[in-house]
């Protein structure tokens, strides 16, 4: 239903125009919006829940037969690209935080460094499809296939 139509059925008042405005967001389940261009969430930011930067994401993976998105590659450690640690994370464990302007994942240390990861030529040789069921599996993020 248009969320206009739905707003004067139920009686709903914006008291602004920018409280509407974020009112018809239509975020998802998670606070996520609907789209999102990929040239905005390469190079973002990843934190821990403590705001610790960990990381940036380097690159999605998109799944062209499904349209969905099979994983962001996010690069941890290293210096000028040299020691650099490539894992690849289903979408969903990343929550952007407006507050913090990054992706927050609430994943430890030990956690990140016992994942799946490796360079990012072989995350995404095979179109990604090997590494996109360990990870899920790792994760235990809920399969969108």
């Amino acid at each position: 239903m248009n969320p206009l139509i739905w707003m004067r059925h139920v009686g709903y008042v914006a008291h602004s125009h920018q409280q509407l405005m974020k009112e018809m967001k239509m975020s998802t389940a998670s606070g996520h919006t609907n789209a999102i261009r990929a040239k905005k969430v390469i190079g973002t930011e990843v934190k821990d829940t403590a705001g610790k930067s960990i990381g940036k994401v380097e690159d999605i993976l998109l799944e062209k037969q499904s349209n969905n998105i099979m994983y962001a590659v996010v690069g941890f450690g290293g210096f000028l690209g040299m020691g650099e640690k490539y894992h690849p994370l289903p979408w969903q464990v990343l929550n952007y935080d407006d507050n913090q302007g990054a992706y927050v994942v609430n994943l430890t240390k030990e956690q990140l460094a016992a994942a799946p990861a490796d360079s990012i030529e072989a995350l995404t040789q095979a179109d990604g499809i090997g590494y996109r069921d360990r990870v899920y599996d790792y994760y235990k993020t809920e399969r969108y296939w």
